[in-house]
């Protein structure tokens, strides 16, 4: 029997190989296509893989001139099917007609469902022929009872992710048409609007609207120690919005050196363990120990197709019944956390948490095998280790911890004391280095008892905007509000990015994403209200449930996409205007002291640069500072009377600059010392990518370069190093050589430090 089998990707189709020849598979071609062949007693494979869709979904080149057609035009235009990999799809049209099984091995969700129907469709195979093999990990088990139990193909499924497909050009072609057509913004200019993309970023500018609106309003708070040890409480008024209330507590306490304790209580409270991962969970941990979740999706897909861990895009809390927990554990003793593996299997039972969310098509992430720091490495081991740990947290035992309330009177007037102890460190023993806690302890007290007043202090204090998103909680936030799909959510991300609607890890938007939330606001009827996105979604999945038809979804988005179209046409003008005004607001640096002109932000074919409006008969222009996020200021340079910038890297406190990098207010900042090479300077220079390091001034004549600390200021001293001659700096509390490879490295002290200047 001869059988062809279609994977999503090459590690895949390489994977499954392996596992069901027993190593014994061998590579080829048909045509310049790949093909992997190997023979069992069930019969001849051959296994042929694809890099996502083979069809991509457009519209007919008729529809390519923007100004040839209204964009309301496309809302109910034909969408054509165009082959991206020829050569693929006539190796699997030749196979199949040779095969008497052809199965779908593709990931299991809709997209992937979606890339194995289309592939065959398109390859005009027998539909009769058609089986389908369901894995969630790529492990031998998985994968031999997967083709042993192969069911048919899912084909509410397929037509869920192609109404997606379908319903996501028509909406991003239209408003983006419409938007840019408008604005004047088109060809490589474009502004890009879609149906997920414009409500997620709503959700940013009214944040940082609100951030920007907020009146501080200030409050104090009394506070004292108590006790030998000085334990620390609050008093249960805090917080005072009226000084006055604060100052009388005060003045009726401070000369108390006594206080008493009215009330002491200790108990015992139990500390549920985590939740398994699912993508949300995972990506939003993945972003705080440093890893965007663009770039853990990525990791996390690299480790599912190499066999470490289960299929990375589920929305399922709940470990089946049918996954042996101590089997993942027993594959899991050779990792580098071997010893925390064999005590969870020494508990005598293993009950795992369990989340809100429960699904059958995959289980949570969790690993399916083993590995170390030397073999996986970087963030790819970061990742995989934050997997484990938190498999390990969800089948280890509650938490406890020991709870003090304590209440003492001073004067009449009521201090709070709270206690926490760690008495049994249960699942917070495997996932506590991702968490922040420690001890407070208040001594052992009897009520009625005196107590030393060792301090009482006023601390004045205002009240504070609500956070910033970043991407993390931004991805949990668009979870709740059914924005996009656990696949789809951190590219929504990106995209805002790459259209310069947002800056930073804070994810603040610039003048043109807030113009174009609030124009679409008032001209986009309704698109950036996360509800409109949130029925399509729900649409789509009542396909999947088969409850809904594919067209019938279709036909709906489309009398709601013309509906949106027809007013932003209408109101185009308006609209257009009002981008256009933030687009130059956003390109405006300041003011050129030579000739009076607007110096801006221009582009040319090597890149962006900062240069003058009177161009050419004013030649000013500057180079854009590298890594950093760009904001403009009314500030001017007190040297040579240019704009200045306010910029943001990471690890770092913010800097306001001359944009001229040769201006001595730059020159005189960055300048740490004498090269001991050339005699130039050796200055604070920052990479591409925003990494600073030490360079020669010299450059390229002179290559001396140091690396420098990451983080925190760097300061001068006016200091030679004794052993080899470079500068001497003050950073993160230290004074040291900046030179790695001292050969007196360890022997300069920690000293005062005279800043320069």
């Amino acid at each position: 029997m001869r059988k062809l089998v279609i994977t999503e990707k090459a590690n895949a189709a390489r994977r499954i190989s392996t596992i069901l020849s027993d190593g014994q598979s061998r590579s080829g071609s048909i045509g310049g296509a790949g093909i992997i062949t190997f023979s069992t007693d069930d019969g001849d494979y051959s296994v042929v893989s694809l890099r996502g869709h083979i069809l991509e979904l457009d519209y007919p080149s008729e529809f390519n001139d923007w100004s040839g057609s209204s964009p309301a035009d496309l809302v109910y235009a034909p969408q054509v099917k165009m082959v991206r990999a020829k050569s693929t799809l006539d190796a699997i049209r030749k196979l199949s007609k040779e095969s008497d099984e052809i199965i779908i091995a593709t990931d299991y969700d809709r997209e992937g469902e979606l890339i194995g129907m289309e592939t065959v469709r398109a390859a005009d195979a027998d539909m009769k022929k058609i089986k389908r093999a369901k894995f969630s990990a790529l492990t031998k088990g998985e994968v031999e009872s997967a083709f042993a139990s192969l069911t048919d193909p899912d084909v509410h499924l397929s037509d869920a992710a192609e109404a997606r497909q379908i319903i996501d050009l028509a909406w991003g072609a239209v408003l983006t048409r419409s938007v840019s057509l408008s604005s004047g913004q088109v060809g490589k200019n474009f502004l890009s609007v879609g149906r997920v993309q414009s409500p997620t970023l709503k959700l940013l500018v009214d944040r940082h609207e609100e951030i920007e609106s907020f009146k501080p309003v200030p409050f104090w708070n009394i506070k004292g120690k108590f006790g030998m040890l000085a334990f620390k409480g609050e008093h249960t008024g805090n917080p005072f919005w009226e000084k006055e209330k604060s100052d009388d507590v005060l003045k009726r306490c401070k000369a108390v050196k006594k206080g008493v304790v009215s009330s002491y209580n200790v108990s015992m409270k139990e500390e549920y363990k985590p939740s398994p991962f699912d993508t949300t969970t995972m990506q939003v941990e993945a972003n705080r120990i440093g890893i965007p979740p663009a770039v853990a999706m990525k990791i996390a897909e690299d480790l599912y197709t190499s066999g470490y861990i289960s299929y990375p895009r589920t929305e399922n809390t709940e470990y089946p019944r049918s996954l042996s927990l101590r089997g993942v554990l027993e594959k899991l003793k050779d990792s580098d956390l071997s010893e925390e593996v064999s005590e969870i299997l020494s508990q005598p039972q293993i009950i795992p948490s369990k989340g809100k969310r429960r699904t059958t098509d995959h289980p949570p992430i969790y690993p399916t095998s083993s590995a170390t720091a030397d073999k996986l490495k970087g963030d790819k081991w970061k990742l995989y280790e934050l997997i484990v740990r938190r498999f390990l947290a969800t089948l280890a035992q509650n938490a406890e911890a020991e709870i003090t309330k304590c209440v003492i009177s001073v004067n009449d007037e009521p201090f709070s004391a709270d206690g926490y102890v760690l008495k049994k460190a249960g699942w917070k023993k495997y996932y506590g280095k991702y968490l922040s806690f420690s001890d407070v302890r208040v001594p052992e007290l009897t009520v009625g008892s005196a107590v030393d007043v060792r301090s009482l202090t006023q601390e004045e204090s205002q009240t504070k905007p609500p956070f910033r998103y970043n991407q993390g909680s931004l991805i949990q936030e668009m979870d709740r509000l059914n924005l996009g799909t656990k696949s789809t959510r951190h590219d929504i991300i990106g995209k805002l990015f790459s259209r310069n609607y947002v800056q930073g890890n804070y994810l603040i938007p610039t003048p043109v994403g807030i113009a174009m939330t609030r124009s679409l606001e008032k001209h986009g009827g309704g698109i950036t209200e996360p509800a409109m996105t949130a029925k399509l979604e729900d649409n789509m999945h009542k396909i999947a449930a088969g409850e809904r038809t594919l067209q019938s979804v279709v036909d709906e988005s489309q009398k709601m996409l013309h509906s949106v179209a027809q007013k932003i046409i209408i109101e185009g003008p308006e609209l257009g205007n009002e981008i256009r005004s933030a687009l130059k607001e956003q390109q405006h640096i300041g003011v050129c002291p030579s000739c009076g002109n607007s110096i801006s932000v221009k582009r040319s074919k090597n890149g962006s640069f900062i240069g003058c409006d009177g161009y050419p008969d004013c030649a000013r222009a500057y180079p854009l500072p590298r890594g950093a996020m760009v904001q403009t200021t009314e500030d001017t340079c007190d040297v040579c009377g240019l704009p200045k910038l306010r910029l943001v890297r990471k690890g770092s406190p913010p800097q306001v600059v001359c944009i001229d990098p040769k201006c001595e207010s730059n020159t005189s900042r960055n300048d740490i010392g004498e090269c001991p090479a050339c005699g130039g300077r050796i200055r604070i220079v920052y990479s591409k990518n925003g990494k600073r390091f030490a360079g020669c001034s010299g450059w390229p004549a002179c290559d001396r370069t140091y690396p420098l600390r990451p983080t925190g200021t760097i300061t001068a001293t006016d200091e030679k190093c004794g052993h080899c001659g470079a500068p001497i700096v003050s950073a993160g509390g230290r004074t040291e050589c900046i030179n790695i490879e001292c050969p007196g490295k360890g022997a300069v002290k920690k000293r005062t430090v005279t800043k320069k200047g």
